[in-house]
């Protein structure tokens, strides 16, 4: 193919390139609960200084009214008819030699703002039930019961997200004597939002085990929660049952939580 055939095939390719209205042109996508707060968006000029970077805006796939043409701009929910907690997807395209800049995405991310209403246990079941309101974002409830001197977490169930009261529950394992329990959120911010405890007794019998110089098992007298750490305090064993597989262990002193007790044995 000579010089003049290479020129003329270049052209068309430019050329159908061009006709086709391809396009480079990049899309930043935020997605989160709406907390009643809006975005903040520093929108540069082009490479070519003509023009801003950010060219549509579209919230929940509706394109937005705000004025995108400036160096930043709001993006206003407050016109879209949003409650406090509903799913938000926003889309920003951009052109492709330039990307603009959320200021404070952290906006759109589930907060934990939830109020306690009520919070019990129901013995009979062995059952946590709480009633709260006024939630902003779809968190997990974490369930923490204190046991061994300190908060440990036994369970989690979904939040509902949104500011009317939602009630919820959990099946607990007491363990014999007093029991309390509280449920927590953690949000993006990594601080965590407590109930008040609540505090009920047990009348099971307490759980007693055996033996002191362990071999290949230890032995509950009843079903129990336990943790077994070694003499550095690393955490070598948890679960709930009625007897525990020690053979795997090394020879030396360990540390036994369960039930509402704490003690130590010594594996031969």
């Amino acid at each position: 193919m000579n010089f003049k055939s290479k020129y003329l095939v270049a052209f068309l390719a430019a050329y159908l390139l061009a006709s086709t209205g391809f396009s480079h042109a990049g899309v930043i996508v935020l997605e989160g609960n709406y907390q009643g707060k809006n975005l903040y968006v520093q929108n540069p000029f082009r490479s070519s200084g003509v023009g801003f970077c950010a060219y549509e805006v579209t919230v929940n796939g509706q394109v937005t009214t705000d004025e995108v043409n400036s160096s930043a701009f709001e993006i206003d929910f407050k016109n879209l008819g949003l409650k406090v907690g509903d799913k938000v997807t926003v889309k920003i395209e951009h052109q492709d030699d330039c990307t603009p800049k959320v200021l404070n995405p952290e906006v759109l991310k589930p907060k934990s703002t939830f109020n306690v209403v009520s919070i019990n246990v129901d013995p009979k079941t062995s059952t946590l039930k709480w009633t709260v309101k006024d939630e902003s974002g779809k968190l997990p409830f974490i369930i923490e019961q204190f046991r061994w001197n300190k908060w440990i977490k036994v369970g989690e169930v979904d939040g509902t997200g949104t500011p009317e009261e939602h009630s919820y529950e959990f099946k607990v394992i007491p363990n014999s004597g007093k029991n309390s329990f509280r449920v927590k959120q953690i949000d993006y911010t990594g601080q965590p939002r407590l109930s008040n405890k609540v505090d009920f007794t047990s009348d099971i019998p307490a759980v007693t085990w055996s033996p002191e110089k362990v071999k290949d098992k230890i032995f509950f007298s009843d079903a129990t929660m336990y943790e077994i750490y070694d003499e550095y305090g690393n955490i070598v064993k948890r679960g709930y049952g009625k007897d525990v597989d020690a053979s795997d262990l090394k020879k030396g002193v360990y540390y036994l939580n369960w039930d509402n007790s704490m003690g130590q044995f010594l594996k031969k």
